[in-house]
This record gives structure tokens, C-alpha cells and sequence, in this order.
């Protein structure tokens, strides 16, 4: 059983929900603000906080509040883990 079992399972169910994979793929490209994130989504404003937050408690995204704004932003290495579970998985050719 890998060390790391628990960081890996909490990576896994956040990225299970749609909406929080499509909030990381945005992410991967540059730093973004709430509203911004939101745009996309036909959700309530504090539907997607919760939905960031669970990203947040994964360890996938941190945020930075600056005055009013609260920007989101992908966390170096936040994929590390699944990207190791998944080369211990492959099998030989």
C-alpha cells in the first residue's frame, strides 16, 4: 500500500466531480479570479465555493484574497501523486 494512499484518495474524489475537473483544467492555464471561474458554470456563486473548496482541502488549488478578490490558482506539483500512482500501475510490454 503506497504512503501517500491518503493525499491520493482525496486527489481522486475531488477530481470525480465534472465541475472540478473542468475548474483545474482552467486553472492549468494561468492563475484565475472567482467570478471569472464561475462565468462558465450555470451554478450559484456559493455552489462553486464549495466546489473549490473541496479542491482546496485536496490540495489541488490555493487562494489568495486581495482586498474583495479571491484569485485561484493550481498548486505546483498538485498532480504529482496521480501521476506517480498511475506510473506504479503501468504494466511491463
Amino acid at each position: 500500500m503506497p504512503k501517500y494512499r491518503d493525499e491520493l484518495d482525496a486527489v481522486l474524489r475531488a477530481l470525480a466531480d465534472p465541475t472540478r475537473r473542468a475548474v483545474v483544467e482552467r486553472l492549468a492555464k494561468s492563475p484565475a479570479v472567482v467570478s471569472e471561474l464561475a462565468a462558465p458554470f450555470s451554478m450559484a456563486l456559493p455552489s462553486l465555493m464549495q466546489h473549490l473548496r473541496v479542491l482546496e482541502n485536496a490540495r489541488l488549488v490555493t487562494s489568495q484574497k486581495h482586498g474583495r478578490v479571491r484569485t485561484m490558482s493550481l498548486r505546483p506539483g498538485a498532480l504529482d501523486v496521480l501521476h506517480l500512482w498511475l506510473g506504479e500501475q503501468r504494466t511491463p510490454a
